[in-house]
């Protein structure tokens, strides 16, 4: 970037977005420079200090920023990021990069085709106790598997946003919301995976409340991901590292944050100081989320193929 700051526009106010206002005063390569909510209530906080605007496109038309932070519902995910694509902006955004993969790869094409960076914002990657685990990994020990849980009562954790909570705004239920940052965690760990097997449980309503997802690296390595959105207890988010050599390796993302959502204030600052390094030229490869995605949308696949009948021919009639 040409100057020395890099202006930042948040398109929309949700439940997340207080953690990215939090990071900012703290990352001396960025500053706010705009948001935009549909909700006026929500930008009366910021009247007078920065441009506010209702619609993401006046923003990006208007507005003098060299990159934006999209936090809009999911199923909006999609138009907004490929509008500031268009607009010469970089972008970093909320999981999942969009809930239909055909228009997560049409984002990817885009923003190769503009030499823009399209950054998703997979906060879990950066939470202080998982990095840890990663670096007391013994060199030359092979893990032998992996497992991410990811538990919550969804409707503890949704605040005002009640889209969560419809699965065409959302994409799906636990899948769709929590699977990408769990899925995330195993690319950070092992790298490229694919889709072993799964078994995905719904309520009444057809939403999905629990999945247990297993992966496969390239080299045998097995990897589990058991999500829940309706764990009755509190929230249990962590990994699990067992070695060939016998060790198992713990860490617990929600250790030393007793706080509600207390981890996410530095998760969210790790977030933003990447996007800045990439924006700013310092990082040659990051998470765009469309793998992660990918995978999603295998497993949603996976479970309507074993929905449907085997159709067997009918045995042909014993000639006489």
């Amino acid at each position: 970037m040409s100057r020395e700051r890099i202006r930042i526009g948040i398109v929309g106010l949700g439940v997340i977005s207080r953690f990215y206002l939090e990071a900012l005063p703290s990352l001396p390569d960025l500053e706010l420079a705009a948001v935009c909510d549909l909700n006026a209530d929500a930008l009366a906080p910021f009247e007078g200090r920065v441009p506010v605007y209702r619609d993401h496109r006046e923003l990006l038309a208007s507005a003098d920023v060299d990159a934006v932070v999209v936090n809009v519902p999911n199923d909006a995910h999609f138009p907004v990021v490929r509008d500031a694509l268009h607009a010469d902006k970089a972008v970093c955004v909320e999981k999942p990069l969009a809930i239909d993969v055909q228009d997560g790869r049409a984002l990817r094409a885009l923003a190769a085709d503009r030499n823009l960076p399209l950054f998703t914002a997979f906060h879990r990657r950066y939470n202080r106790n998982v990095l840890d685990l990663l670096n007391a990994l013994p060199a030359g020990v092979p893990v032998e598997r992996l497992t991410v849980r990811y538990w919550e009562k969804i409707e503890e954790h949704v605040g005002r946003d009640r889209w969560y909570l419809t699965p065409e705004r959302c994409g799906g239920g636990c899948v769709a919301d929590n699977g990408p940052n769990a899925i995330d965690v195993v690319h950070l760990f092992l790298g490229e995976v694919a889709l072993h097997e799964s078994k995905v449980v719904r309520d009444a309503h057809g939403v999905d409340q629990q999945a247990r997802i297993s992966l496969r690296a390239a080299d045998g390595t097995e990897a589990v991901v058991d999500l829940d959105w309706d764990y009755g207890q509190g929230e249990l988010k962590d990994v699990e590292v067992r070695l060939a050599d016998g060790q198992v390796l713990h860490a617990d993302m929600l250790a030393g944050y007793p706080e509600f959502k207390g981890s996410l204030t530095h998760e969210y600052a790790g977030v933003l100081q990447e996007f800045a390094d990439v924006v700013g030229g310092r990082r040659g490869a990051w998470p765009d989320g469309l793998r992660a995605l990918e995978l999603v949308t295998d497993v949603y696949g996976a479970e309507r193929a074993a929905a449907v009948p085997s159709v067997h021919p009918s045995p042909s009639p014993a000639r006489s």
